[in-house]
């Protein structure tokens, strides 16, 4: 369906598969919810890897994409679904070994410590530091307990600021969603540390450097290089996914069932797409539909 004389909308995956043989798929909201796959989401990726078509799973996760593989196997991710992923976590690796040899502070949960291991740096306590590594809040209330917030951070990323600490944010994203509920992650605290004035390296989504990484993975597998014009980028968040898309210059499918379920609820696909496309110049929206179906 048209949705400006400029370009068509589409809802199914097939119907982008032949012109976009490479999709640099989002993984929390679409693949899976954080507790369980989306059945019609891998399917649809598994179609388009056998139709020839390449998938590599681009996730802002704070961890090195290892450590996400078994994670989606126990959530149900089949392996068909995919040909590689891409983390912001390997990413961000990157980033802190042009530290080799500092002293670095890490800001975030336990669960995230196989970001740090085998790295060239020292990790210490805040006052010792010269850099700050982010991979979120300690305790979002995923796990129990009291649920910490952003703003509890402000005094924390202040003394930071007021000592001029670059700040590596392990992941771009403000909030995640899992089993239905929303959580704050490390791009939150990334926001505040901004507003304050401080030095924000980001590492993920919506950045270059993790669509760099995932189009040399593609064009690994492909075996050939690849044009922008021949990628789709699949997300539900505006800010990481989409955004992304516009700044990399790819196409879009956008899932809008989601972290905005709410802000689109009773929206056709046809509205959707011009509103982004107006509102986000010059994106190219190549599909919108709840969820990622074949």
């Amino acid at each position: 369906m048209t949705a400006n004389s400029t370009f068509s909308v589409a809802e199914a995956a097939r119907e982008l598969s032949a012109a976009y043989p490479v999709w640099l798929c989002d993984v929390w909201g679409v693949v899976h919810d954080g507790r369980q796959v989306y059945l019609a989401a891998a399917e649809a990726l598994t179609r388009h890897r056998e139709r020839g078509g390449c998938v590599v799973l681009i996730t802002n996760a704070p961890r090195p994409s290892p450590v996400i593989v078994p994670q989606m196997q126990r959530f149900g991710v089949p392996d068909s679904a995919y040909d590689a992923v891409v983390s912001s976590g390997d990413v961000t690796r990157e980033l802190v070994r042009r530290r080799t040899g500092s002293n670095l502070f890490h800001l975030g949960p336990d669960e995230d410590t196989s970001l740090l291991e085998g790295l060239p740096v020292s990790w210490t306590a805040l006052d010792e530091a010269e850099a700050v590594l982010c991979t979120g809040l300690n305790n979002d209330g995923r796990d129990g307990g009291a649920a910490e917030t952003p703003d509890d951070y402000r005094p924390m990323l202040s003394q930071m600021q007021k000592r001029k600490l670059p700040f590596i944010c392990a992941n771009p994203d403000r909030v995640v969603g899992v089993g239905g509920k929303l959580y704050p992650c490390a791009g939150a605290l990334a926001e505040i540390y901004a507003e304050l004035g401080g030095d924000v390296e980001m590492a993920g989504k919506p950045y270059a450097p993790i669509y760099q990484v995932a189009l040399e993975r593609a064009g690994d597998i492909m075996k050939r290089e690849i044009g922008r014009s021949q990628v789709l980028a699949i997300g539900d968040g505006l800010p990481t996914d989409v955004e992304g898309a516009r700044a990399n210059d790819l196409a879009v499918h956008f899932v809008t069932g989601g972290i905005h379920a709410d802000d689109h609820r009773g929206s056709d696909a046809q509205t959707i797409a011009r509103e982004l496309a107006a509102r986000m110049p010059p994106l190219r929206v190549a599909g919108v539909a709840g969820g990622l179906v074949w």
